[in-house]
């Protein structure tokens, strides 16, 4: 009998929806304890904007990022209380990458809870409003989105931000930069070019003022030491030492999600399954796009668990 590796994978930004979360709650303890610490430490309820709403609330960045981080460890322990299923490895995508550090215990939920609060708070306020953008780019090589980025730029910074696989590569930068990186990609014959509707241009060097932000917001939180591997973003490989989590995770704010890359080092470490922990689909979808033999699960919702436990 061959033994399956399994890899848990987390959700970054543009997962989050109305009512995530709540059937969970519903029917498991594990979840409600989760929501109940979240609504505590950030004194407010998260709990009711993830299930109520309203959505233009729930897609400020500030809030965001720790509602679906809430999400995703709400549905991980109820996942490692209903099932045996545990982990070999951990990656998650952008936001998604402090989900994996507490799956493992390398954070605490209470601590990362806060800081990706503040970490949404210092991204939403390092560009003003209406002078960052993002777009996606579908059909090129990551070679041409570079060069392509580098003609644009004239000065002004626009750059690969998220290498998600599949022929998806994700821009960002100066608002003026981007739409002419935009025209260049369509005109280089690119399947589709999509703005996207965010609210600062993440992952970019105009974060630099979020990264300095966050390595403050970050310098008296502990890091507890780690025996499950997280691939990370910014390497795409994978890290056991506590001491980097908190330098890995500052680089995170202005360096690319190697996504593909990370996902590739999974199946190279000997992963054959993934469950995607969190609300929606997209990881799931990217991964099958990189590496199609792998079995890939989603787990948001109590429906999911009897699926979850057959891959």
């Amino acid at each position: 009998m061959t033994t399956s590796r399994i890899a848990f994978v987390f959700p970054g930004q543009g997962s989050q929806y109305v009512g995530m979360g709540e059937d969970l709650c519903g029917q498991f303890g594990a979840a409600r304890e989760v929501f109940a610490e979240a609504d505590d430490a950030l004194g407010f309820s998260l709990s009711e904007l993830c299930f109520s709403g309203p959505e233009a609330d729930l897609k400020l960045t500030e809030n965001t990022q720790p509602a679906i981080l809430t999400v995703s460890i709400a549905a991980l322990r109820v996942l490692e209380a209903e099932t045996r299923i545990r982990p070999a490895f951990v990656a998650g995508h952008s936001l998604g990458e402090y989900s994996a550090l507490v799956a493992v215990g390398a954070l605490s939920f209470r601590d990362a809870v806060k800081v990706v609060r503040a970490r949404g708070r210092l991204m939403q306020r390092a560009v003003p409003a209406e002078h960052g953008a993002m777009a996606v780019v579908l059909g090129l090589a990551t070679d041409a989105v570079r060069a392509l980025c580098a003609e644009a730029s004239h000065g002004q910074v626009v750059a690969p931000v998220n290498y998600n696989g599949g022929g998806q590569v994700v821009i960002a930068g100066a608002k003026n930069a981007v739409s002419r990186a935009v025209a260049l990609a369509k005109e280089a014959g690119a399947k589709r070019v999509l703005d996207l509707p965010v609210s600062a241009p993440f992952h970019c060097r105009l974060m630099q003022p979020a990264a300095d932000g966050l390595k403050e917001a970050l310098r008296d939180i502990p890091v507890h030491s780690f025996s499950v591997g997280v691939v990370t973003n910014v390497e795409a490989d994978v890290n056991l030492d506590a001491v980097r989590v908190k330098s890995l995770l500052v680089e995170q704010a202005v360096h690319p999600v190697r996504w593909e890359e990370s996902v590739q080092r999974l199946a190279a470490l000997g992963c054959d399954r993934a469950i995607e922990i969190g609300p929606g689909k997209v990881l799931k979808g990217l991964i099958k796009r990189i590496v199609p033999a792998m079995e890939v699960a989603n787990f948001e919702a109590p429906q999911d668990l009897s699926r979850v436990a057959a891959v």
